[in-house]
């Protein structure tokens, strides 16, 4: 076990980790050495999600997570454009936009009602709940993302979407 303020046993990695438990029965803090990642409150990469960067984070409550940190996803460094089409109904239904920037408040720029599917092309890229990168979040990766649930989110409205290009490493 992992307690706040990094006090217990430890855990080391440098890649995605899909199931914590196998290692460590709770993971309270967390200590970023390189590169970036998000870290999750569920296992396979599901639930409340916090992006972390080169860093302590002593508190896992500080960082938005109901339950400790189950799994995490290393994210890879990207090099060049940035590409996604939001779209608003699941299954890339309703009107589509295509961003290649970040967007502070979709709502207000698109009048989009929602936003329930994407299908990133080209970059990472992390959606917030609130305008101006606030609130919950969830990270994604270049691919189709047919529905928001599939990832282990319900009840989250997706309003500000942002690139990451924090120099990780």
């Amino acid at each position: 076990m992992v307690y706040r303020n990094f006090q217990g046993r430890s855990y080391e990695t440098s890649s995605d980790c899909a199931d914590m438990s196998s290692y460590l029965s709770r993971c309270h803090s967390c200590r970023v050495e390189s590169g970036c990642f998000m870290v999750y409150d569920r296992t396979n990469y599901m639930g409340n999600q916090f992006f972390v960067r080169r860093g302590e984070y002593s508190d896992y409550q500080r960082m938005g997570m109901s339950d400790c940190i189950r799994s995490c996803r290393m994210i890879p460094m990207h090099r060049g454009q940035f590409k996604v089409r939001i779209y608003e109904r699941e299954n890339f239904g309703g009107q589509m936009i295509e961003l290649i920037d970040d967007c502070d408040n979709m709502l207000d720029r698109y009048h989009m009602s929602d936003c329930l599917s994407c299908n990133v092309m080209e970059g990472h890229w992390l959606m917030y709940e609130q305008p101006q990168y606030r609130g919950r979040m969830i990270y994604l990766r270049p691919g189709e993302h047919r529905s928001f649930r599939d990832l282990g989110i319900s009840g989250m409205r997706h309003v500000s979407l942002r690139r990451i290009m924090d120099p990780c490493y």
